[in-house]
């Protein structure tokens, strides 16, 4: 799996053994950090900090970016790219993947797909190479990071 431009990803995503809460820091640091350079990135060039309304501020609000999101998003990911995986293969699965939730993002704030194609790029590959040993561990572990990201932004808006 670890073939063309995924080859640019670090060795331990690919790497079952990994201890499974250490996978998950180093995944959401894997996330987190070129998300904050991303979105540094798109910002210099935009008129406003891309960031989508989420209807409120607080801690409903929160829970539903920290939890719901990312076993929702997880859940609606994981068929898709499973066929995907299937027809055209892990590499253009995990892109494909990344793309297209960067696309359905861009819908919520036009700028917001630049920034989260990247996470979702980490997540798909931690589903695809989790699915070999445990489909089920692959989904816990990419909510896992999924949820750690969203709780950076969270907390943005919990604090507000």
């Amino acid at each position: 799996m670890r073939e063309g431009p995924l080859r640019l990803l670090p060795q331990f995503l690919f790497d079952t053994q990994h201890p499974k809460p250490l996978y998950v820091l180093k995944g959401w640091l894997l996330t987190l950090l070129p998300s904050i350079a991303l979105a540094a990135l798109v910002t210099m060039g935009a008129d406003s900090p891309p960031s989508p309304d989420f209807g409120g501020t607080g801690p409903v609000v929160f829970l539903l970016l920290v939890l719901f999101a990312p076993v929702a998003e997880t859940f609606i990911m994981v068929p898709p790219l499973l066929l995907l995986n299937r027809f055209v293969g892990p590499v253009v699965a995990v892109i494909g993947s990344a793309v297209g939730w960067g696309l359905l993002h861009s819908w919520a704030e036009p700028l917001w797909g630049l920034i989260v194609w990247w996470p979702f790029l980490v997540f798909s590959t931690v589903i695809l190479v989790w699915r070999k040993k445990s489909l089920s561990t692959g989904m816990v572990l990419a909510i896992a990071i999924h949820a750690l990201q969203n709780g950076v932004a969270g907390l943005g808006l919990l604090f507000a």
